[in-house]
């Protein structure tokens, strides 16, 4: 026989010896509790005796029954040393209870022994305790009542039949429904180096046999006390995932309504137009629009609030309304210089917790073929007219701060003249303020140029092919800010 066989077999032998001797020890101090609580303290001292005497024994089988002592023949060398005397009581020197100065905390703990007597002894102290507790002879059985009803912690044998302890562990620590629970590994002295193991794999403590009532209360209030941690840590969690589904659910809506404002394109009459928004990662304060003033003034704007989030929506969306409405008394919306000037006095920085935002703002008459426009601190809108073989590409774009900045700020109307044929393409900074994969920023210059060789296919088309090359260059599916961008045949 090997020497692991044998080894194996002493353990075994061991664990059989020792077994009813700690029941015994154990209903000795569960007894002399119960006889104290019930008035007949007569019979203490014939339980602690006997309670010694059984700690004499196990000392003896501790100190003897090891494999060092054992021959190669399997023969037992018995040492001539007197046994230890006993501590004053039989029991273990007093260890200080967990949670001292507050009420004990209970739950609901599954022993794990496959000895019953074992079951019994540690079910009785741990109801005394005021614990609830149920019971199982092995690991299968122990995991099919943790996946049954609900527990707060597992007392959990080391030598068990069909699945042992390690084996048991192995599996709760492998269940997300499982794996928060704490498990106290219940062994004897020469079972450490597999406690150890069981530790490394997710364990939280141990207990030795015997099992000392003090200790056994300590170990387990502080894994309750744990366990009681980790349910608040996990509900926390649960709240703060709920809360971010909500909002996020919240913030989609939002940008639905948000988009769902937005005019649809332009498909007859004298004015074709496509557009193109690609919102950032946030909700975003871009805004834009167009609409007829009169049968001959098409009124044009795209607006962009400072930041992003829902205040930077909310001001996007309430300025594009009053442009939608023209709901400015006594303004002629044909003239966008006195359109800014009014929106800034109602869009001051100053009422709106120090927001602003920039504006293109243009309106087109097809009869003349005529253009005003007038910007605050928008970038400046693309007309591309035909040239040959390429497009001639100008910049429009009024003088003017940014809106809100300041209370009497005047903003003037410019007038172009647009030749048949042309494109106008309004834009915000997030169409070309966009960080290279380098690091670096895409040059205006080079955005400009996309615009220059006439678009192929349809203006949606056109459009997507600019998106296209902007997330090329970027190096990342999400652009840094909303990609916002209209196009008018005009």
């Amino acid at each position: 026989m090997s020497d692991s066989t044998d080894r194996s077999s002493l353990s075994h032998l061991r664990h059989d010896l020792r077994t009813p001797i700690n029941q015994i020890i154990g209903y000795s101090e569960l007894l002399a509790e119960e006889v104290t609580d019930a008035g007949h303290a007569a019979y203490k001292p014939d339980l602690e005796r006997i309670r010694g005497a059984a700690r004499q024994l196990l000392d003896l089988i501790n100190r003897n029954l090891t494999d060092e002592r054992v021959t190669l023949a399997g023969e037992i060398a018995v040492s001539a040393a007197a046994p230890a005397a006993p501590s004053a009581g039989g029991s273990a020197p007093p260890v200080a209870e967990a949670g001292q100065g507050r009420a004990p905390i209970t739950g609901r703990i599954l022993v794990v022994d496959d000895q019953p007597g074992n079951r019994d002894m540690l079910a009785r102290q741990l109801e005394r305790q005021g614990h609830t507790t149920s019971v199982a002879g092995d690991g299968r059985e122990a995991l099919e009542r943790l996946r049954a009803a609900p527990h707060d912690l597992v007392l959990l044998d080391m030598m068990m039949p069909v699945l042992d302890g390690h084996g048991t562990l192995v599996e709760i620590k492998a269940d997300p429904a499982l794996s928060h629970l704490p498990v106290i590994m219940i062994s004897a002295l020469d079972e450490l180096g597999s406690v150890v193991r069981c530790i490394e794999r997710g364990a939280e403590d141990y207990l030795p046999k015997p099992f000392n009532p003090t200790l056994l209360r300590a170990r387990i209030g502080a894994g309750l006390d744990k366990k009681r941690f980790r349910d608040q840590e996990r509900a926390y969690v649960r709240t703060i995932e709920e809360t971010q589904q909500r909002l996020k659910a919240e913030l989609q809506e939002a940008e639905n309504y948000v988009r769902s404002i937005l005019p649809p394109p332009l498909t007859s009459g004298p004015v074709r137009s496509e557009w193109l928004l690609v919102p950032s990662t946030e909700l975003g304060g871009d805004a834009f629009g167009h609409h007829w003033i009169d049968p001959d003034h098409l009124a044009i704007y795209l607006l962009d609030v400072c930041g992003h989030g829902v205040g930077a929506a909310l001001l996007s969306v309430t300025a594009g309304n009053v442009l939608r409405h023209t709901s400015l008394p006594g303004v002629d919306f044909r003239d966008p210089g006195a359109v800014l000037t009014a929106l800034n006095e109602v869009f001051l920085m100053e009422n709106q917790n120090g927001m602003y935002f920039t504006i293109w703002y243009g309106v087109w008459s097809p009869s003349s073929r005529r253009l005003r426009l007038a910007s605050a601190g928008h970038p400046a809108a693309l007309l591309a007219t035909p040239a040959g073989a390429e497009r001639k590409i100008e910049r429009l774009r009024g003088p003017g701060m940014i809106l809100g900045g300041m209370s009497g700020t005047i903003y003037r109307t410019l007038e172009r003249t647009i030749p048949a044929g042309a494109q106008l393409y309004v834009v915000s900074d997030g169409t070309f303020e966009i960080t290279l994969s380098s690091g670096e920023m895409w040059a205006v210059a080079d955005f400009e140029r996309h615009f220059t060789a006439p678009p192929a296919g349809t203006a949606a088309e056109d459009l997507a092919a600019l998106l296209a090359r902007a997330r090329a260059l970027h190096g990342a599916a999400m652009l840094e800010d909303d990609f916002s961008i209209m196009r008018l045949d005009l």
